[in-house]
């Protein structure tokens, strides 16, 4: 992986809370599992920064190798990678995406 690109997702990984690197942007997602994925945070009132990896093959590929995870899209909450969409979801029926998001200091809209 290119060190820019490497350096570019370090970054975006540490100066925001929570990140979704996603195919499409959060106001309009280009996949069903990136659609899936901005509709659960937005739903619990998550700020987050959608980042639109089709815009850049390298990316797109950096973000990959970056985690080791083979799909898109993919979460990161403080700078921890979370997982795709399946994760997520499961983690959001569970419960468990909640206890996340509040034990690491994640405010959302909804109450626990």
């Amino acid at each position: 992986m290119d060190s820019a690109v490497k350096d570019r997702i370090s970054a975006e990984i540490e100066d925001n809370d929570v990140v979704l690197f996603m195919k499409g942007t959060p106001v309009f997602p280009q996949c069903g599992f990136s659609a899936a994925v901005v509709q659960v945070l937005t739903h619990l009132g998550v700020p987050f920064k959608g980042i639109d990896i089709l815009t850049d093959p390298s990316l797109r590929q950096g973000v990959k190798d970056f985690s080791n995870w083979p799909t898109i899209p993919q979460l990161y909450v403080k700078g921890e990678f979370v997982g795709g969409c399946d994760i997520v979801r499961e983690m959001y029926q569970t419960g468990e995406f909640m206890e996340l998001l509040n034990t690491r200091g994640i405010a959302t809209q909804v109450q626990a």
